[in-house]
């Protein structure tokens, strides 16, 4: 699987499962475009672009750090135009960058139900929009949003609405663009981990005990890279987990990418468990 000669621009890529895709896709060939708002450091969240662009060049790629605010329209038109400058081409747009809060109507304020719809859904608008005049002259030309399959049971509804909104926005684009893209050759694709996987939100929202039931972000990464290196429109329109892309490619034994593979697994939001498993529509 090579990816050398295209460009992968990644929003949310300073940490976590936007940081591992980053690493996996430089270890094979590709440029990387490393998009996030963190340029310094921050004290309790490891990772910025530069660390990340550093650890891309460590294994011999190309990186472009380049700070960005994906909801301002300007940061992300200079985004676009750094990209092009320094690699002439965006063969590959990742649409990671989200926020995650789960309260209920009645919680959440609406600064915050704001935050998610501009970090989630419009910045997966606004990232693709401006991409798109250059994607449609890419390099077998992939949109990926980090995005779930959509669960119409309650329980994915009555908790945290604001938060599905935003994400499950994210998937009706997913679709939208798919068969809007089409005559341009672009597949676009969705992604979603079925167990919750070990990031920075994870540490908020469930402390270090709720680790040792998480997958690591390579899981993801890996899954990237077989959707990515799919031909043409050979693969498109579709709300994926990690576990369908790798079974689908022969991989069937994922215990090396739990965190502790002796304890049960928590499927992600969005998911249903299966028995054995932890029910993240408890947190």
């Amino acid at each position: 699987m090579t990816f050398k000669g295209r460009t992968a621009l990644i929003t949310g890529a300073s940490r976590g499962i936007g940081r591992a895709i980053a690493l996996k896709l430089a270890s094979s060939g590709a440029n990387i475009v490393v998009a996030a708002k963190s340029a310094e450091p921050h004290p309790k969240l490891p990772g910025t672009i530069h660390s990340v662009a550093d650890e891309i060049k460590a294994l011999g790629g190309q990186a472009l750090p380049v700070q960005t605010d994906v909801r301002s329209e300007e940061d992300v038109k200079n985004l676009v135009d750094s990209t092009i400058a320094a690699f002439g081409s965006i063969d590959i747009l990742i649409n990671n960058a989200g926020t995650v809060n789960l309260d209920s109507i009645e919680n959440t304020p609406l600064k915050r139900y704001d935050l998610m719809h501009q970090v989630n859904q419009r910045a997966t608008f606004l990232c693709t929009q401006t991409a798109l005049p250059y994607l449609k002259k890419g390099n077998n030309p992939h949109i990926l949003n980090l995005c779930p399959p959509i669960n119409l049971k309650s329980k994915w509804l009555k908790s945290h609405l604001p938060y599905t909104l935003s994400k499950y926005g994210m998937s009706l684009s997913t679709l939208g663009m798919a068969e809007e893209f089409k005559p341009y050759g672009i597949a676009v694709n969705g992604l979603w981990p079925r167990t919750i996987i070990a990031t920075a939100a994870i540490d908020m929202l469930m402390g270090e005990q709720g680790k040792r039931h998480c997958r690591t972000p390579d899981i993801l990464a890996d899954a990237a890279v077989f959707i990515l290196q799919k031909q043409k429109l050979e693969l498109t329109g579709q709300l994926l987990t990690d576990e369908h892309v790798l079974k689908n490619e022969n991989v069937h034994d994922l215990t090396s990418y739990a965190v502790e593979p002796t304890q049960p697994l928590m499927t992600d939001l969005f998911i249903d468990a299966n028995e054995g498993e932890l029910d993240a529509s408890q947190l």
